[in-house]
């Protein structure tokens, strides 16, 4: 792993390198005092990083416009902001940094920051149900939208990854998909339709096990889907600035944890 650690106080950039080699011992770390000589050797050296713990207040360039330059000249870059202000993270954030340490730097730290960079790489397992919850609720296998009969199949499936994997009820499920439009009677019947049509479907990608009934409740195989919610459930911070504020925009009950995932960011 190629590593950058920018600060201007010798000090500082010291304890900082020494911060990343114990958190990863592996990682070739270059030291720089300001963002311009980190810029010049990516552009003259071909020296691309796949992480930079830089300081935001430098001399002549700033580190948050360093970051924005960086972004630019290598987008995949993890880009970690280090100081001793708090009051910059709100800035960092919008240049879509990947994480932001207070100083005194620590290898805890570094690590924890190291680790959501591995996160926010890590590919899809062949696996797992692709599930995308931001905007509007889409889910693909194998790269290819699965398409759904019905669309209140595709709803039930959106209500039960909402739910994280605990246990629901036909009660609770009719309260969101049909609010007070049938008895429960007729909502059970629904369901079992509505059941037999999504199991057919996840049948025939393989994936019928995503489902779990038990009780005369349902819930979701967590560990065998993959998508954006869990992944910011996690802090994944690529998964965070994916986030712009809507979630499974076509059902009206995800307006609950549509609230709870704003205020959390």
């Amino acid at each position: 792993m190629t590593v950058f650690a920018i600060d201007d106080e010798p000090k500082a950039l010291r304890l900082l390198h020494e911060a990343i080699a114990q958190a990863e011992p592996g990682a070739e770390i270059t030291d720089f005092s300001d963002g311009a000589a980190a810029l010049k050797a990516v552009r003259e050296q071909g020296l691309v990083p796949e992480a930079v713990f830089c300081d935001i207040e430098l001399p002549e360039m700033s580190g948050l416009a360093f970051a924005a330059e960086l972004k630019r000249l290598a987008p995949d870059a993890g880009i970690v902001f280090v100081t001793g202000f708090p009051k910059y993270a709100a800035d960092a954030y919008r240049l879509h940094a990947s994480g932001y340490i207070l100083k005194p730097v620590g290898a805890d730290r570094v690590r924890e920051e190291l680790d959501y960079l591995g996160l926010r790489r890590e590919e899809p397992k062949p696996d797992k149900l692709q599930v995308r919850c931001f905007g509007h609720f889409e889910v693909f296998w194998q790269g290819k939208p699965v398409i759904f009969q019905r669309k209140q199949s595709k709803e039930l499936l959106a209500f039960l990854i909402d739910r994280e994997g605990r246990a629901v009820s036909a009660e609770e499920i009719a309260a969101a998909l049909w609010e007070d439009d049938c008895s429960l009677t007729d909502a059970k019947h629904r369901i079992r339709n509505l059941l037999t049509d999504l199991r057919k479907t996840l049948r025939e990608i393989g994936m019928e096990d995503v489902l779990i009934r038990e009780r005369r409740q349902l819930a979701i195989c967590r560990d065998l889907v993959e998508c954006d919610y869990y992944r910011m459930l996690k802090g994944d911070m690529a998964a965070v600035n994916a986030f712009d504020g809507t979630y499974m925009s076509e059902y009206s009950w995800a307006e609950l944890t549509a609230g709870r995932l704003y205020f959390r960011q």
